[in-house]
């Protein structure tokens, strides 16, 4: 069976302004030669009002404003990938690409028309925006880009777009049978070239609307590419980055950190939700739904050896320090409600919204009710939500300005007293615990402290040394 390696390059490992291009063809190139590469890729960054941004996040800005009758300057959705191109492609492929670059900006003239219009930059309006001005255009480039530097490369057009979702135009949810059903001319690509370009974040409707996953999406296309080829594909996937995957963040921690060589699928999923930025965890919520086993690794690009493996079950290895990650999340929030109340909703949430970043803490009793706490790691979603929440049990109780520590590891069941460890190391810091939950099942512990000042940071810093004294305890 053929392999496929499906690689994701975002906008960091693109650089601003697509100056880390030459490194990302060179990568390429080394892939290439073990196997055949599908490359996913997320919109550029670029230099904007003396910041570095995301070309979404400056669409978007655009959009807003033509939505208030503010239209300001869209000639900066363009200018990034001109500049690309009149630095890397020939005469011959830069006036091909061009033309296809104006076509693709006057859909967005006319998606921001309609925003001015209808007063709202929302649905099928902004995704047009932001797929035209994005990760479509930079798809198409990086395929000419590709063919310029001597790969016999493709790009998928966007009328025979694999990504097939449902209407939920602003955070679209992959329909797995249709996406295979439209995957025919990706495989004829992938048969006649050595490396295929897709752009990320973006996916069609069966009647040929485009949508956007949420945020963060690129890591979802990318899994749900290899998804659709797994059937006809040895298939694997790759997250280029600029490191592998370490036991916390090295803007907190800055000593004694470990390289982490395997993750499992519930350890990613878990770091993910709880603020490590591995990768969307609903990209490998997405593979285990569909019961496959597609090996993950996260590349530091510029020394592919250093990689973490993430598996259904990575192997054992007794060297591996079982508490593998420690993280923090701030702006969370606890929403208390009636037991019965809360199932219902989290049904709605889970199955409705497709909204996941909460998890279910242990209940209490009041007044010989049941109820249950979720904590939320978004709090200005629940804002949002509020009125929502209280139409399943009007006496909700939401409390804001919580953030969470977390300890992630499937073995650490193994590791005498941990918890209470984890708690009186964070106590001797003089930082509140407000509450613990420890459970075997999800492989995670978590510690809930008010949001303020540097606590998470202390929090984070004092855990994981004490996670490296009982690993050495242990060995």
């Amino acid at each position: 069976m053929t392999s496929i390696t499906v690689a994701k390059f975002g906008g960091s490992t693109l650089g601003v302004d697509g100056v880390m291009i030459p490194k990302v063809i060179e990568r390429i190139k080394q892939m290439q030669m073990e196997s055949k590469v599908v490359a996913v890729f997320s919109a550029p960054l670029i230099e904007h009002e003396g910041k570095v941004s995301s070309m979404t996040d400056v669409a978007i800005r655009v959009g807003k404003n033509y939505a208030l009758s503010n239209p300001i300057e869209i000639e900066v959705l363009r200018e990034v990938y001109e500049r690309i191109a009149a630095e890397h492609l020939k005469d011959d492929q830069k006036k091909e690409f061009l033309d296809q670059l104006n076509k693709f900006y006057r859909q967005v003239i006319i998606s921001l028309k309609g925003a001015a219009e209808n007063k709202r930059f929302v649905d099928v309006i902004r995704s047009r925006t932001l797929a035209y001005s994005g990760e479509v255009t930079m798809c198409y480039l990086m395929g000419y880009v590709m063919r310029a530097h001597g790969i016999k490369a493709a790009h998928v057009p966007i009328e025979h777009w694999p990504i097939i979702t449902d209407d939920n135009f602003e955070a679209a949810n992959f329909m797995v049978g249709e996406s295979r059903q439209a995957a025919a001319h990706l495989v004829e690509l992938i048969e006649s070239n050595d490396v295929v370009s897709m752009g990320g974040f973006i996916g069609r409707t069966v009647d040929n609307l485009e949508t956007t996953y949420e945020r963060g999406g690129s890591d979802r296309t990318a899994a749900d590419i290899a998804i659709i080829l797994n059937d006809k594909y040895e298939t694997k996937i790759s997250f280029e980055k600029d490191s592998a995957v370490l036991s916390a963040d090295p803007k907190i921690v800055k000593e004694g950190l470990d390289f982490v060589p395997y993750l499992s699928y519930n350890e990613a999923r878990i770091a993910g939700m709880f603020g490590m930025k591995i990768l969307d965890p609903i990209a490998i919520k997405e593979i285990d739904d569909n019961g496959l086993d597609i090996p993950i690794a996260i590349t530091n690009m510029t020394e592919p050896g250093s990689l973490t493996v993430i598996k259904r079950t990575p192997p054992a290895d007794d060297r591996v320090n079982p508490i593998k990650m420690v993280t923090g999340k701030k702006n969370c929030a606890i929403v208390r409600m009636e037991t019965l109340s809360a199932s219902h909703l989290i049904a709605n949430l889970e199955r409705d919204k497709q909204y996941h970043d909460f998890v279910k803490l242990s209940p209490y009793v009041k007044d010989d009710t049941e109820m249950t706490r979720l904590l939320f790691l978004d709090a200005d979603y629940v804002r949002r939500q509020e009125r929502h929440f209280r139409a399943y049990y009007p006496k909700t109780e939401v409390v804001y300005g919580r953030a969470v520590v977390t300890l992630i590891g499937d073995e650490m069941w193994r590791v005498p007293k941990i918890a209470s460890t984890a708690s009186s190391t964070v106590s001797e810091h003089d930082i509140n615990i407000l509450n613990l939950d420890a459970q075997e099942e999800t492989s995670r512990i978590l510690i809930v402290l008010e949001d303020k000042g540097t606590s998470v940071a202390e929090a984070v810093k004092a855990i994981h040394m004490t996670r490296n004294k009982i690993h050495g305890a242990r060995k």
